[in-house]
């Protein structure tokens, strides 16, 4: 099912190309930091799905009158993506049927964290535009308790039921190995490749991975893949936000038996 996140993504490539002048292309990239001096505006939303949307946007943008001769460029900007935000909500009513609308939109510096990265190119130069997506869906209101109406909680004992902390269900033998170190990684992607293409290899050569820009990335521990996720930024570092974790018996297998 199409989430805002998506609507908004096809809104913007279809938009920025209409409105910008250039016709620029926005593609999706891997994250990096921002440099100094980026802006941003961030969308609150109500309705069926709700949250905060966040645009951060290169700050080389507004050296470029890429909305409209002798404008403003940064309300240009807010213009224009209060806009995108506007028409996803419309999308995703007509592709989920979720209703939702733009309450407010106030410019931000930064984000501390990002859901997605993607490329603005125009002519040969390129402009970073990072997301933030904390857009949900709207929780289902509860029925007020009506007086004298019997409450939900268990009788008798509750300590009885109460969920007993995982440390104390572990085997003794593991207990020992919690502490143990091991090194994790994030693994982008693969790819094979003759000797004599590896050793013809230089300063600018550009090696292609076997995976797209939008599939999850692999967190390996030892030899294994423990997860998988997307990458994000935290405090100007990258960070992996899981989205799908091995089983305990998977973990244990080989790399290539995984997921």
């Amino acid at each position: 099912m199409k989430t805002y996140l998506d609507c908004w993504i096809d809104v913007a490539t279809a938009l920025f190309a209409q409105a910008l002048a250039g016709e620029p292309e926005l593609a999706e990239s891997l994250p990096r930091p921002m440099p100094s001096g980026s802006f941003g505006f961030a969308a609150t939303l109500s309705g069926d799905v709700r949250g905060r949307f966040s645009v951060i946007l290169d700050a080389a943008l507004l050296e470029l009158p890429l909305v409209g001769e002798g404008v403003d460029q940064r309300a240009g900007w807010a213009e224009l993506l209060r806009e995108v935000a506007d028409a996803a909500s419309g999308e995703l009513l007509a592709k989920a049927g979720s209703k939702c609308r733009v309450e407010s939109l106030e410019q931000i510096a930064t984000e501390s964290k990002v859901s997605r990265a993607f490329q603005l190119k125009c002519g040969e130069r390129g402009f970073a535009i990072l997301v933030r997506d904390e857009v949900h869906a709207a929780e289902p209101a509860q029925p007020p308790v009506q007086p004298g109406q019997a409450s939900a909680a268990p009788r008798g004992n509750s300590a009885a039921t109460a969920p007993q902390p995982a440390s104390s269900v572990l085997n003794p033998g593991i207990e020992l190995l919690l502490d143990v170190e091991l090194e994790a990684s994030l693994r982008f992607g693969c790819r094979e490749m003759p000797l004599g293409q590896l050793l013809d290899l230089g300063p600018g050569d550009v090696v292609q991975l076997d995976r797209h820009v939008a599939d999850p990335v692999d967190l390996i521990v030892g030899d294994k893949i423990v997860a998988r996720g997307e990458v994000v930024l935290v405090n100007g570092n990258f960070g992996l936000r899981v989205t799908e974790v091995a089983t305990p018996r998977k973990r244990l297998e080989s790399i290539r038996c995984l997921f």
